[in-house]
């Protein structure tokens, strides 16, 4: 079905009119009088931008932050809290896939139209939150493209690790992507291995928790991206948080970069939740719980930022908004603002093993319409308005109204 969206305004200051037929793109003209059809969605000369991407969510912990309160706000003191509150049977499968339904209805409605979301397994709980995230995700699954990845419990080796394998596996043969915790484990190249094995056995892809900590000693990355290489492992690689990786000289950070590029792993950066648990102990010098982005980008490694966790134990606060993740890549990451909109959008597509948008004839017909000036502006101000396009098709809306009285 042939649609037509009019007077849309792209980043060159260019009025256009885009026609989109089965979800493509398959004309980009210049806009003018006339060019209103009739059925056209008129665009009203809101900026064109690339649909914006949520690459690591933790959907079946979202909007928890009531229910499970963090005490101390640390890490340990989000997990504490959030195994305490399993433990104590808080959570049940309507709930959950109550609170995933609110959650992506947030981030639709913000321009996201691509997510990869963690999700608890093992640990004696078996695969019951991938269950009902997924149920949850099926009501949406023609507004957004989705990935699931089966985050495990420690261990996956060595004593204890059964139930956790065995879910682990159930998640793959599933469908899901491997996920885990390499630098938590008794063995992280051990944990490492069997992720890839399990990944290569299933053909699916991996993204795993990655060195979150602020401890330089502890640096799994290039073990991993060490064992991608010499497995020849050819499926798509992701290494979250990697917040040591910040912590290292400049010759670390260039030389694990190289091994990362050489790899192909794409890197997911967290600055919410990153910004929010780390380095509460260091009161003089407090570093910021981020990545080397800089070093990362300048060997040509593809990262991506996503918010990780939203209104949980984990992050008390955050809006689902990759504009607010963009607005810390600027201001911590001191990334510039069209970088930053790359990272929460074409970035995170890439690593989700979609296409990236352009606005070129033959792209993806997937974009968000913002009442904004430019991308800086966007970003600054992260206004409400929005029209969201998923599959050719409008999949959201917001207009808002203010008023001075």
């Amino acid at each position: 079905m042939v649609s037509v969206f009019t007077n849309g305004r792209l980043r060159d200051g260019r009025s256009v009119d885009l026609t989109v037929d089965h979800g493509r793109i398959v004309a980009v003209d210049d806009h003018g009088p006339g060019r209103d059809a009739l059925g056209a969605t008129d665009l009203g000369g809101r900026l064109l931008l690339p649909p914006m991407a949520e690459p690591h969510a933790h959907l079946d912990k979202a909007l928890t932050s009531e229910a499970v309160p963090n005490p101390t706000g640390d890490l340990a003191g989000a997990i504490d809290a959030w195994i305490a509150a399993d433990e104590r049977g808080v959570f049940t499968y309507d709930d959950m896939v109550a609170r995933v339904d609110e959650a992506v209805r947030k981030l639709v409605l913000n321009g996201v139209t691509a997510i990869r979301t963690h999700v608890n397994a093992g640990g004696g709980a078996g695969t019951w939150h991938l269950d009902a995230t997924r149920d949850a995700m099926s009501n949406w699954s023609d507004r957004v493209d989705a990935e699931f990845v089966g985050l495990v419990h420690t261990p996956i080796v060595g004593p204890g690790s059964d139930d956790n394998v065995a879910a682990l596996r159930a998640c793959a043969e599933g469908g899901a992507l491997v996920g885990g915790c390499p630098h938590l484990e008794p063995d992280g190249a051990a944990a490492i291995d069997l992720a890839l094995a399990l990944a290569g056995e299933f053909g699916v892809p991996i993204d795993l928790h990655t060195d979150e900590t602020l401890d330089p000693s502890m640096l799994t990355l290039p073990v991993l991206a060490r064992r991608v290489i010499d497995t020849g492992f050819t499926g798509r690689v992701a290494a979250s948080h990697c917040v040591s990786l910040g912590m290292q000289p400049p010759d670390v950070q260039a030389e694990v970069a190289r091994l990362v590029a050489e790899a192909g792993i794409g890197i997911i950066t967290l600055p919410q939740t990153n910004l929010f648990l780390q380095g509460r102990e260091q009161a003089t010098a407090t570093p910021r719980g981020l990545t080397a982005v800089a070093a990362l980008r300048d060997a040509g490694v593809v990262v991506a930022a996503g918010a990780d966790n939203v209104q949980d134990p984990f992050n008390l606060v955050g809006r689902s908004d990759p504009l607010e993740t963009a607005a810390l890549l600027v201001m911590a990451a001191h990334v510039l603002p069209d970088d930053a909109y790359e990272m929460v959008s074409n970035a995170p597509r890439t690593l989700m093993g979609l296409e990236p948008v352009h606005f070129a004839v033959g792209d993806p017909a997937e974009f968000v319409a913002i009442d904004a000036p430019s991308v800086r502006a966007a970003i600054a101000d992260a206004p409400a308005d929005r029209l969201v396009v998923h599959a050719g098709r409008v999949v959201a809306t917001t207009s808002t109204t203010r008023t001075i009285c």
